[in-house]
């Protein structure tokens, strides 16, 4: 299994950490949520093993430029979820899925300096 990379390609996170793997020789699999959707199936598995809240980016203007009402109607995985699912930009990036079953969310290249041999 390779290192598998998710997220938008323009954005800042993922740019950094596109170039750390490569720098660190971590074999990986790039994909872009604008060019190939959201996999539904795997933001289930994200949320299962790193709850929704830490799944939600609540930071950016995707969000701040969301209506208040479907703001305050996001209460569980399954409305954080509905709503990640079509507005991809509302998942904090970059998801990274390890080889050994590790999923993380965000870049830091300290947490990542153990998984470069995962």
């Amino acid at each position: 299994m390779i290192t598998k990379l998710y997220g938008i390609p323009h954005c800042d996170s993922v740019k950094r950490a596109r170039a750390w793997l490569a720098e660190n020789g971590v074999a990986h699999e790039f994909h872009d949520f604008k060019k190939a959707g959201v996999p539904a199936e795997r933001i289930g598995a994200w949320m299962q093993a790193l709850g929704w809240q830490a799944l939600l980016n609540r930071r950016g203007t995707t969000w701040r430029g969301l209506d208040a009402a479907v703001r305050a109607a996001v209460i569980d995985a399954g409305t954080a979820g509905l709503l990640m699912r079509t507005q991809p930009s509302l998942i904090k990036r970059p998801v990274v899925e390890w080889p050994y079953g590790a999923v993380t969310v965000g870049f830091d290249a300290d947490a990542w300096c153990g998984r470069k041999g995962a």
